[in-house]
């Protein structure tokens, strides 16, 4: 069915399918991303509570395939237990999130103590609830397309929700880790759909007959460059580097700090191959600029592999959409199958290259022990500096 708003169709309708859908997507795609700007304006709160939303939206966009395709109607409480098995899940990761990030917060509060303490009990006792309602809810008819539902539930779980506390944590470490990766990929999913309606001929992958090998390279040029020039600009903003962090004094969360190195400008050496072309021998740039090329190269190469598999799972079981919320793009879960990849892609890079110990937790963890287990971390730490010639 068409649904596409009545006024677009009333304005579009002298023009061929192909120009009104290329105006439909357009015009969509610029009230996202207006979007996008409005919440990243509101800030990092506003932000998490949307990708909550999103996930729960995603959530449901997949649920509610499975529930059709597997004619799941007759099911007892499947989905009931679904959603209650994406409740025991996000508690479990909020909770985690709210320990490692705001720990002050977290020691402060007598009720989020308890909570903070036990966290990992509750959370099993959570979920060892729901697989026993799964376990008594079996009916003798339906056991196998039961566990085909419970097994989709718990797939869908992985996909969605796991990856979704991903681009939370990334959120956290500076919301530049946040607007970066998904602005390249909304970069390179829009660039690609261009050079490939205008320049396209060459098919890239069976699994999206639409996909051209000219709007891939096309795509890949343009989101390295914007990534990197998109890495200057938010550089040199303290309120887009800086990591979210609870503030006692205010008791709000705050994004103020000194900027690390990667966010201050260094000078480079220019290679000599480049230096006679250019005409310089240095440049002045931030070394997160680097980073982002890492970024911007990932969302542009591998990226679109999400959006492959997304089509795959589509043509597996024949439906074009994973739902019509947005007109000409399909559901949220269209719109979302790269960024989820993409999030796991900057949460590892963030681990690996970029995180190092951080001190202000170990000192947080290390006010909430005993008395004597603090003198004793003390002694310990001051004969290892003794032995080392520090003290």
């Amino acid at each position: 069915s068409d649904d596409t708003p009545e006024v677009l169709n009333r304005a579009l309708s002298n023009l061929s399918s192909r120009w009104k859908n290329w105006w439909v997507r357009g015009i969509l795609t610029l009230a996202m991303i207006t979007f996008f700007f409005i919440i990243i304006y509101l800030g990092p709160m506003v932000l998490m509570t949307i990708v909550m939303c999103v996930q729960i939206k995603c959530f449901h966009e997949i649920i509610t395939i499975g529930y059709n395709v597997y004619h799941s109607y007759d099911l007892p409480w499947f989905r009931t237990l679904s959603w209650y098995f994406l409740l025991c899940v996000n508690y479990f990761f909020y909770g985690e999130t709210v320990t490692d990030y705001f720990f002050t917060l977290v020691q402060r509060e007598e009720p989020l103590r308890i909570l903070s303490k036990y966290h990992r009990f509750i959370s099993f006792a959570l979920y060892l609830t729901g697989f026993c309602m799964f376990v008594l809810s079996l009916v003798k008819k339906h056991y196998r397309l039961q566990f085909y539902m419970f097994g989709w539930t718990h797939v869908t779980l992985l996909i969605v929700v796991t990856q979704s506390h991903l681009i939370i944590h990334n959120l956290f470490e500076g919301m530049i880790w946040f607007i970066v990766p998904i602005s390249c990929v909304i970069c390179n999913d829009i660039m690609a759909y261009m050079f490939g309606f205008f320049f396209g001929r060459t098919p890239l992958i069976k699994l999206s007959p639409k996909k051209t090998w000219e709007g891939f390279i096309g795509g890949f040029f343009s989101t390295v460059l914007f990534g990197w020039l998109l890495s200057y600009v938010m550089s040199g903003y303290r309120c887009f580097t800086c990591p979210v962090e609870f503030n006692n004094d205010t008791n709000s969360f705050t994004v103020d700090c000194e900027p690390s190195e990667l966010f201050q400008l260094q000078e480079y050496n220019i290679p000599l191959v480049l230096q006679s072309v250019v005409g310089w021998k240095t440049v002045r740039m931030y070394p997160f600029q680097i980073h982002s090329i890492a970024l911007s190269t990932f969302a542009s190469l591998i990226g679109p592999f999400g959006g492959f598999f997304a089509s795959g799972f589509k043509r597996a079981f024949k439906i074009k959409d994973f739902a019509n919320t947005i007109p000409g793009h399909g559901g949220i879960m269209d719109r979302f199958d790269c960024q989820y990849l993409m999030a796991t892609f900057v949460n590892v890079y963030i681990a690996s290259f970029i995180r190092g110990p951080n001190p202000s937790k170990l000192i947080q963890q290390f006010l909430t022990l005993r008395p004597d287990q603090q003198l004793h971390i003390f002694n310990t730490l001051k004969a290892h500096l003794v032995d080392r010639g520090i003290l």
